[in-house]
């Protein structure tokens, strides 16, 4: 006999509606924010541990978030340059953390920038420098984090303003970001070029990467090379895998609602991704996905990717927005399917 027979179904069916009921709001994780000025960032802190910083020194030629960390407490993000861990690549020295910028605007070069550019190159550069922090204000199921930033040229004209709202979220051992990025162009015309370096990046751990034999080197949109050496391969086991069900380096400039990278950082199964919105221009976006450990969704980029594209040039006039919207997930202690990212991908289009 069924050891359920001896309490009524209504009862049954009310207890299983509170236990679960009770378990979703258990699974929503409280989000605040800690100032740092001093520092100049903004911790983001998810059911009382550090999840990432919203950082702005002066020697960054963009805010960005960085480090990132999985729910368990492990870091995803590169350490180089800010703080080299040992076996690290390090090539790049501008790919830190999680940032947005574009390698052609008004002629200008916003990905490339760094502390490694040479004085005499600096006004073929552009930088993002952060003007105030808006609004952080966080709560029981999420946190808003909203910042202003200027997009100037070498001389600090500035090209476009920027306002950008972080929503950060996290439910048992998924992490969430909302990323809400306008930019408004200010007293000139601002012309994005197809460009491949853009737009939304994230440079990742070495578990991240895809296991490599030989050196490959690189080109910017200038033709500048860049050396990516080979390494050793312990505990390297990156795999990408994109909506259209390509895997590994075949994301790379393919066109995709999503793309996601799973890697196991020791015993961790972690899965790291991107996904792209339909309200946002040239969607369904192109993937600057490396496997090197660079991945970056691109939506100006478009024939520099696939020969046979239209070329894009995406104009601003003055007091003209343009609004790209992402969203950013990171799981752990499960790889993320397909179905699971397709369910994401309907929710954030909703």
């Amino acid at each position: 006999m069924n050891g359920f027979n001896n309490v009524s179904k209504p009862g049954i069916i009310l207890s299983l509606i509170l236990l679960i009921v009770g378990s979703v709001n258990a699974q929503k994780k409280a989000v605040n924010f800690v100032e740092d000025e001093k520092n100049r960032k903004e911790d983001v802190m998810i059911d009382g541990k550090l999840f990432t910083s919203y950082i702005y020194p002066d020697d960054l030629d963009k805010p960005v978030l960085y480090p990132i960390y999985t729910a368990k407490g492990s870091v995803i993000t590169r350490g180089f340059p800010r703080n080299p861990r040992p076996g690290e690549r390090v090539d790049h020295p501008h790919h830190v953390g999680l940032w947005f910028n574009y390698g052609d605007v008004n002629g200008l070069d916003f990905w490339n920038n760094s502390y490694a550019t040479p004085a005499d190159k600096k006004d073929q550069f552009g930088s993002i420098r952060h003007q105030k922090v808006v609004k952080a204000e966080g709560g029981k199921d999420k946190g808003t984090l909203v910042v202003l930033s200027n997009w100037v040229d070498s001389k600090n004209n500035i090209l476009l303003v920027e306002e950008t709202t972080f929503v950060f979220s996290g439910v048992d051992n998924l992490r969430t970001i909302d990323r809400s990025t306008k930019l408004t162009a200010q007293k000139v015309k601002v012309v994005f070029k197809d460009n491949k370096e853009g737009m939304m990046g994230l440079r990742l751990d070495r578990a991240f990467e895809e296991p490599s034999t030989k050196p490959e080197v690189f080109t910017d949109a200038n033709g500048n090379p860049t050396t990516v050496a080979a390494m050793n391969n312990e505990g390297v086991n990156g795999v990408y895998r994109n909506s259209n069900g390509f895997d590994k380096g075949e994301v790379w400039g393919k066109r995709a609602n999503w793309v996601s990278l799973s890697a196991k950082k020791g015993d961790e199964p972690i899965t790291v991704a991107m996904i792209d919105n339909k309200k946002n221009v040239g969607y369904p976006a192109h993937w600057h996905a490396r496997t090197y450990g660079l991945f970056a969704v691109n939506n100006l980029g478009s024939k520099v990717y696939v020969p046979t594209d239209e070329e894009s040039i995406y104009t601003l006039n003055a007091g003209e927005s343009m609004v790209l919207k992402y969203r950013i997930l990171l799981n752990t202690g499960s790889f993320l399917n397909d179905e699971s990212m397709n369910k994401q991908f309907a929710d954030f289009n909703k």
